[in-house]
């Protein structure tokens, strides 16, 4: 497999990024907010990355400098505000699969955006399984689906974010290095998000900030899953490109399934296992071509 080292990177983004949905939902036990969440994990991550890379400030013009503001709305504030906020309004369950579309958001948009990449019908193949195995996996056995308009479609909203800051990501990748580019992602992420705190207070409560459960999980928030995991991810999809990057997606569910199990003891189902099968199935299709593999696989024979 070509770039090897790339795509286990993805894999551990991934399976960093599904242990957060139960970090962050230890955080609102305890009483932060989701714009307060966000606000202490980009803080955070935005400090730590300072002891790395270059020290310049802007960009090499303005039109880039605009670029990487909407990458830190996209991929920061607004996907954020858009995903937490779509949960007071559906089911988890309909937010987490309305978001893992963002794959196939993100190979339309991009089939049409980028010259050097282009949608197949086995890429779409690919995502259609895997969407379905996700469909199984976010259900766990439990199928409630109750549309809601409001919330299905700040759900759908993050996933077109999603989309729009990896293409714009791919554009910028050839022209900055990864760190510069993470940093200002976490720069106008905060920037973005400050105008909310004029309706929702930050909350500062020390009471509930010294709390270990809080601290430590503001740690993991901010250091590893945004300051390492935003940097590694930038790089997988300029390594990787737009389409294929963002196919790790559907092991999202997965993570978070598993992580929900071992630490606040959620069940997992059979169904969600098939689920979990069907997700590596269509993963598989989409990187390497199953009919292609199956006839490799004859031919030896």
């Amino acid at each position: 497999m070509k770039n090897g080292w790339y795509h286990f990177i993805a894999i551990f983004v991934m399976t960093l990024w599904g242990v957060t949905f139960v970090s962050s939902k230890l955080l609102l036990f305890n009483g932060l907010s989701p714009e307060t969440i966000f606000f202490y994990r980009f803080t955070l991550a935005y400090i730590g990355i300072w002891f790395f890379g270059e020290k310049r400030l802007f960009s090499k013009t303005w039109r880039d400098e605009f670029l990487l503001l909407l990458l830190g709305m996209f991929g920061g504030s607004f996907y954020f505000l858009a995903e937490n906020t779509a949960l007071k309004y559906t089911f988890a369950s309909n937010v987490a699969l309305i978001v893992c579309t963002a794959p196939l958001l993100t190979a339309m948009l991009t089939h049409f955006t980028l010259k050097n990449e282009k949608i197949s019908g086995r890429i779409i193949t690919g995502f259609i399984l895997a969407l379905f195995g996700v469909a199984l996996v976010v259900f766990n056995g439990q199928f409630v689906l109750k549309l809601n308009p409001r919330g299905d479609l700040l759900s759908f909203s993050a996933a077109l974010c999603w989309a729009f800051y990896t293409i714009i990501l791919k554009r910028l990748g050839s022209r900055y290095n990864s760190l510069f580019i993470t940093r200002k992602v976490f720069f106008y992420g905060l920037i973005t998000i400050l105008p909310v705190f004029l309706f929702r207070p930050l909350i500062t409560n020390p009471e509930i900030l010294y709390r270990p459960v809080v601290w430590g999980n503001l740690l993991f928030l901010g250091l590893v899953a945004s300051l390492l995991c935003y940097f590694a991810w930038n790089v997988v999809v300029k390594q990787l490109g737009a389409i294929r990057s963002t196919n790790y997606i559907y092991l999202n569910p997965i993570a978070a399934l598993i992580a929900s199990s071992v630490i606040i003891h959620e069940k997992i189902t059979g169904i969600a296992l098939a689920g979990t099968a069907l997700i590596l199935i269509g993963m598989f299709w989409v990187e390497k071509g199953m009919p292609e593999y199956f006839n490799r696989i004859f031919k030896k024979k």
